[in-house]
């Protein structure tokens, strides 16, 4: 007896359409997108500055002072993910 396994790929063909296009959208994004764009070093943060550099830099360029400084610091320890 002849069985047409026509519908079956009718069927499929949208559904694997669908997912060759979110793979392709998918790979362009994470293809494109610059290393500092995807966060801290756990994510590929390359620069070598930690925040604690960032913060030193500012507070001994003026940007900030002494207050902000300091509370920055208490953030950012109280924040400080943990090392395993």
């Amino acid at each position: 007896m002849y069985w047409d396994g026509a519908w079956v790929w009718m069927a499929f063909m949208p559904l694997l359409w669908i997912v060759l296009i979110g793979l392709a959208v998918w790979a362009v994004v994470h293809l494109t997108r610059h290393p500092a764009d995807r966060g801290g070093p756990e994510r590929g943060w390359t620069s070598g500055e930690t925040p604690e550099d960032i913060l030193d830099r500012r507070f001994a360029s003026g940007e900030i002072d002494a207050d902000a400084y300091d509370e920055a610091r208490k953030h950012l320890a109280a924040h400080r993910p943990r090392r395993r």
